[in-house]
């Protein structure tokens, strides 16, 4: 039996305590500061507002303010569950307490830009806990096509588990050996990290046309545009392979259940979903967050605001091909600038499917 903390109580990282304690393991859920009503609730009688679902009776809910406590001296594996805003926030929180490395396991999404260059959020964990003089911390992730209302209800999930080291990795995997949590696993943490954070981006344009043709309909009865979507999809797929090749992952992440399998399940449902469908109808990204969405965090747009100049700045530098990324620069312009999103259509006839290598 491994002893396991959850840092973060939203959907996910309540929903992750499932597999985890029925392989056996012991948990400990640990809110953030605005998790508390969330922790009250499942203490008064176990069930998740948010997820609407019952937590294991195993897993032992605590306040932010609690999270000593429930690390204590023997805590094994430490699973951040926080929204990608909320990293420096879990840093400044783990720093002063750990004594020493213990691994982490990030449900976390998101890239960060600094210094005119993009990090994945392991490797930004990783160097902030070394800088409470806590080095050498082991820090991977969960990627996939895994809904956190589907996991809570042990409904089959397939999901990628990365760690540079494949023997830390095998016994992450071991963690969460139930029937219906399906996982594979990766040593390109990478290529897994690029993908489950541009997968929410590259969202928004490819449900755009869901907008669009609901917008079309009322005017003319027209059609839903099932083949613009699908051809955007295809697009996406050649420019996020572009995108995580440049920053050092591999085609075949790219193509697998961290790619292409959790862009796909993202496309269907969830708030990028939702976003991308209404900038179909023809309002700026800042009008529509604030009409339709103003408590929602959309992770895409998260993504768009965090590393947008400096996708800019790398095409500029010609770092980047910018004419190979005709829709990122699309998804750019109207999260970042308040343009309305259109597809460049002049730019994606000709395109051309260049030859690119890793930079």
């Amino acid at each position: 039996m491994a002893k396991i903390v959850i840092l973060g109580a939203g959907v996910m990282g309540s929903a992750f305590s499932l597999p985890l304690s029925d392989a056996g393991q012991q948990v400990r859920l640990v809110g953030t500061h605005l998790d508390r009503a969330w922790i009250e609730a499942i203490r008064r009688d176990g069930v998740h507002p948010k997820l609407n679902a019952t937590l294991p009776e195993n897993v032992v809910p605590f306040t932010y303010d609690q999270l000593g406590e429930a690390l204590g001296d023997n805590t094994d594996l430490i699973v951040l569950g926080v929204s990608s805003p909320g990293v420096d926030w879990a840093i400044r929180q783990l720093g002063p307490l750990l004594k020493k490395p213990i691994p982490i396991l990030m449900l976390t999404k998101g890239l960060l830009a600094r210094d005119n260059r993009l990090h994945i959020l392991p490797d930004v964990v990783c160097d902030g806990l070394a800088e409470y003089g806590v080095k050498g911390v082991p820090v991977g992730a969960v990627g996939g096509p895994c809904l956190a209302r589907e996991l809570a209800v042990r409904h089959d999930c397939c999901v990628v588990i990365t760690y540079r080291d494949q023997t830390l990795l095998d016994w992450v995997l071991s963690l969460v050996n139930v029937p219906y949590y399906h996982t594979q696993s990766s040593t390109d943490i990478i290529g897994v990290e690029a993908c489950a954070a541009l997968k929410n981006f590259y969202a928004l344009a490819i449900t755009y046309p869901r907008g669009l043709s609901e917008k079309i309909r009322k005017a003319n009865n027209e059609a839903q545009l099932y083949s613009l979507e699908s051809g955007l999809f295809t697009l996406v797929m050649t420019e996020m392979r572009y995108m995580v090749k440049f920053l050092g992952g591999t085609d075949a992440t790219v193509d697998g259940w961290a790619g292409s399998g959790d862009l796909y399940g993202t496309c269907q449902i969830g708030r990028n979903g939702r976003m991308g469908r209404l900038l179909g109808f023809g309002l700026p990204y800042k009008e529509t967050k604030a009409k339709y969405m103003p408590d929602d965090t959309v992770e895409g747009a998260d993504v768009a605001l965090t590393i947008g100049a400096t996708v800019e700045y790398l095409i500029e530098h010609r770092h980047l091909d910018g004419s190979l990324l005709p829709l990122t620069r699309t998804i750019i312009a109207a999260i970042c600038h308040d343009h309305p999103m259109e597809i460049p259509w002049i730019q994606v006839r000709n395109y051309k499917n260049k030859e690119y290598t890793r930079m």
